[in-house]
């Protein structure tokens, strides 16, 4: 069993020289924002295999940018259904392509993490701190999340926290192939960040974490054998952020419109005149609009 494990291994390895895979449109709400549009992304596909390396943040080191980069920033709504598009090329899809989106053999999670940044364009993405939104790992039937992201053809789907506050963020999409880590370095890290826009959103900051620095070498989302039999798996990185019951978007309560007071009568001595009947009274009005 040992030799075939690691004939197993080999096989896979040798598969997957080059089934590499790349983040490459965004979708909001279901609408394509466009092909390589607001996304930083690489000319070549290949992986980032240090986690201490700059590269791990957003790519782009040893697998320059594609030149000009899209200095475009996405609007995305708060709580909107936000889709990452995953391509072995920049060609986009090829249907007739086995390793389109990315090869069968590289199997392991998918993860998506937002970081506040003052311009979503800025060239420097050094020191920002990250929170994750979004993450799927191997679940009880086997299946992993690189497994349902072949199956989507190439999509994964989540939801943008409703909580947190507006402003310009980078949304990094990453997907860690595990096919050869059973040693470190081994495992390989795929990702790019897409420039965006949150509104509408709230005022909870949540807890962050550091790119370099979130994952190590010896974490065992990181060093793991995906072909021992393994039933459960823990994913790199922090616990996906939730916001807290009732936090949602923040609200300006309407004005409430204030009464203007009656005045009162003035009394004057005159001769006397006959009275015209009295018109009716115009009684005061206020309302108030709860917030809601």
């Amino acid at each position: 069993m040992k030799g075939f494990l690691t004939l197993t291994t080999l096989l896979s390895l040798l598969t997957g020289i080059s089934a590499h895979s790349i983040f490459q449109e965004v979708h909001v709400n279901g609408v394509s924002q466009g092909h390589t549009v607001g996304i930083r992304v690489p000319e070549y596909d290949g992986p980032i295999s240090d986690v201490n390396s700059n590269d791990i943040i957003c790519n782009g080191g040893i697998n320059p940018y594609r030149q000009p980069v899209s200095q475009k920033i996405i609007d995305v709504p708060a709580g909107a259904q936000v889709t990452a598009e995953w391509h072995h090329t920049l060609r986009g899809a090829e249907p007739n392509n086995p390793s389109d989106p990315i090869d069968p053999s590289h199997k392991g999670p998918v993860m998506v993490y937002l970081a506040q940044i003052p311009n979503a364009a800025q060239s420097s993405v050094t020191g920002l701190k990250w929170f994750k939104i979004y993450h799927d790992g191997l679940d009880s039937s086997g299946v992993w999340g690189v497994d349902r992201l072949i199956r989507n053809k190439g999509k994964m789907t989540y939801t943008i926290p409703t909580c947190i506050p507006d402003g310009q963020y980078l949304m990094r999409v990453e997907l860690i192939a595990l096919h050869g880590a059973q040693s470190y370095p081994g495992a390989q890290f795929y990702m790019e960040c897409a420039q965006i826009r949150i509104s509408g959103g709230g005022n909870v900051n949540p807890p962050t974490v550091s790119f370099p620095g979130a994952y190590k070498g010896t974490d065992p989302g990181v060093r793991v054998n995906i072909y021992s039999g393994i039933r459960s798996y823990t994913i790199p990185g922090p616990d996906v952020f939730t916001c807290p019951a009732g936090s949602g978007p923040t609200q300006t309560a309407a004005p409430i419109p204030t009464a203007t007071p009656t005045q009162p009568a003035v009394t004057t001595t005159a001769a006397p005149v006959p009275s015209a009947p009295a018109g009716p009274t115009v009684p005061q009005y206020g309302q108030f609009n709860p917030s809601s």
